[in-house]
């Protein structure tokens, strides 16, 4: 019987997936860095969580942490993205002086 309730779960999870996913079209590489965080960080959780048979909460607080892990990770990334700029400025400016 429970067979049966769940055949038709796998389609809808698959037309959820693509239809969440097709809204990140147009995000910003912040907004994806934080939602693959999010999406990972969930994954990993709710696996964690299984094992102590907290899925919910396990999800619920991978969640959190992969956001916050991504959120982090593309200041990391800003900050390398600065940090090239003024070099080639930099570079620039010397080449110009004769350096």
């Amino acid at each position: 019987m429970a067979m049966t309730k769940l055949r038709g779960v796998a389609p809808a999870t698959a037309l959820l997936a693509a239809l969440t996913l097709g809204g990140c079209e147009n995000a910003t590489r912040t907004e994806r860095n934080v939602g693959t965080g999010a999406l990972g960080g969930a994954a990993l959780g709710g696996l964690i969580g299984s094992f102590s048979g907290n899925l919910g909460w396990g999800a619920l607080l991978g969640t959190a942490a992969g956001a916050g892990a991504g959120y982090l990770y593309e200041q990391s990334e800003r900050s390398s993205d600065r940090a090239y700029q003024q070099g080639v400025r930099d570079a620039s400016r010397a080449r110009r002086r004769g350096y």
